[in-house]
């Protein structure tokens, strides 16, 4: 080892602070630190107050009410209770009143045919809020600064509007009419006045006759329940579905309200027409119940051919799908029969006609007697031949067919046997055999000398069936279709005589 490498090594020097060194960046300002906590403490203030975003464009709507009455900004804006927005502004539209408001994202969407009320948060008056209902979900939503017309929009009737209804002018027209409405009710008529009126209520007050309609009260209340009962549907929310769509169709007749007014108009243009003819409309009414006691039966039997008319329009529906199609395909034909129709076409098919006209009379009048003989023929084919040839014959060679397929088949065989095996041509053959027991029948072709036939059998002849016997009894007065059927099941018949052996050669 060196030396130098003995002596212990020399202690680092103590690093100096530099003052301006930590001034330059990295020790914290406290003036910045006052900034940034005064900065988020106006903003904290700011949310607290608002709730908005500074920089964001809220959803707005505008509403038109016929009077705004105490609605301020910064009023509530509810859905079902909840606030979902406030009021912006209140400006006069000629002599109505615009409201302006907005609608937080959590109360859309807001329908087109969205209604909003004022209302009172405090009984008797104050603090009045919008109170809206969206709307029906199928209805398109409102664009950002759409307006809800006026015939949407309903105000709050305040407390002095119903105190000041009941004035004293209101209120003696009010005793008038009760007065008038008892002198009604109690008045005993004339007989000018009974003059027209229906018999069962002649001589009655107005009280009395009300009295007599409740005689009809026990069926009338029976009816008005099937009514009520068959209002609820036969699906579930039936109901439900007939008021909101009830709503819809109200809620559109209120978006026209100059159409409206016309119809009323008219309304009371047609009740004048029907007044100047009271006299005929009293006795039309006289009639309506006798009418009704008629049309009753037949409403019932036109309810009970409805099914049938169901059926036969599902029926009749694959035809008039075909309908487009048939018609295309007799344009042709039409064309080609209004050709036909010209007069001068027509000169031909009159004198053709003319020709023809003797002989189809002719027909005519000879059809009138062989109508009936086709006719008698039909049923007999229908009644006893074809019956006949659908028997069984049953015995001892029985086929468990009808006897018309046993013909054919014999037809079948007759046919084999008798083919052409030489140049004899087609002649029928039988293959005698022989055997021990011997057979003589009659020759039918025999001359003189030649009357009997012999042969061998192997075996005794059982007999032929069915035996050819008479004519089945057939009654000439009886129609052919009316004779019994023939018994095609008979005994066996006799077999051949068993006669000496054959003679020889």
């Amino acid at each position: 080892m060196t030396p130098d490498a003995e002596k212990p090594k020399a202690a680092a020097p103590k690093q100096q602070y530099d003052e301006r060194v930590y001034r330059r960046g990295h020790p914290p300002h406290r003036a910045r630190i006052a900034l940034i906590a005064i900065a988020l403490l106006l903003i904290g203030t700011y949310f607290a107050w608002t709730k908005e975003l500074p920089f964001q464009n809220p959803y707005e709507l505008h509403a038109v009410f016929k009077n705004a009455v105490n609605i301020r900004s910064k009023s509530p804006v509810r859905i079902a209770g909840v606030n979902v927005g406030e009021v912006k502004s209140v400006k006069s539209v000629g002599n109505a009143a615009e409201v302006t408001f907005t609608v937080k994202d959590e109360g859309r969407p807001i329908h087109d045919d969205a209604v909003v009320e004022i209302r009172p948060r405090i009984f008797l008056e104050g603090n009045f809020f919008l109170d809206v209902k969206p709307g029906s979900p199928s209805a398109p939503e409102l664009d950002d600064g759409a307006t809800i017309p006026i015939t949407q929009t309903s105000t709050a009737v305040q407390l002095d509007e119903i105190l000041t209804s009941l004035q004293k002018p209101d209120r003696d027209n009010l005793v008038a009419l009760l007065r008038g409405f008892g002198t009604g009710l109690n008045h005993t008529p004339t007989p000018a006045e009974d003059k027209g009126q229906d018999p069962d209520v002649q001589g009655e007050t107005a009280g009395q006759a009300i009295q007599d309609s409740f005689k009809y009260g026990a069926s009338a209340g029976r009816d008005t329940a099937i009514v009520s009962e068959a209002l609820q549907g036969t699906e579930p929310h039936d109901l439900s579905r007939l008021l909101v769509s009830s709503n819809t169709v109200f809620t559109a007749l209120l978006s026209r309200e100059q159409q409206l007014k016309d119809l009323i108009t008219n309304f009371n243009t047609t009740m004048s027409a029907f007044a100047s003819e009271s006299d005929a409309l009293s006795a039309s009414i006289h009639e309506l119940a006798p009418t009704l006691e008629v049309a009753r039966p037949a409403l019932l039997h036109l309810n009970n051919t409805l099914p049938a008319l169901r059926a036969f329009s599902r029926d009749i529906t694959p035809g008039i799908k075909q309908l487009p199609s048939t018609i295309k395909a007799a344009n042709p034909w039409l064309a080609q029969t209004r050709r036909l129709l010209q007069k001068k076409e027509l000169k031909n098919v009159s004198f053709n006609l003319m020709k023809a006209a003797p002989g189809l009379a002719m027909f005519s009048n000879g059809s009138l007697s062989l109508l009936p003989q086709v006719e008698l023929t039909s049923k007999c084919a229908s009644e006893v031949l074809q019956p006949t040839g659908d028997l069984e014959i049953n015995d001892q060679f029985a086929a468990g067919v009808p006897n018309y397929k046993e013909f054919l088949y014999g037809t079948a065989q007759l046919s084999g046997e008798s083919s052409s095996f030489d140049g004899n041509g087609p002649y029928l053959r039988f293959q005698s055999g022989g055997g021990p027991v011997p057979l003589t029948m009659a020759n039918p072709s025999g001359a003189a000398g030649n009357t009997t036939m012999f042969t061998n059998q192997i075996a005794a002849p059982v007999g032929t069936q069915p035996v050819l016997g008479p004519t089945p009894p057939i009654t000439t007065a009886n129609p052919c279709y009316l004779q019994p059927l023939p018994n095609l099941s008979t005994a066996p018949g006799n077999p051949g005589a068993v006669g000496p052996p054959s003679p020889s050669p």
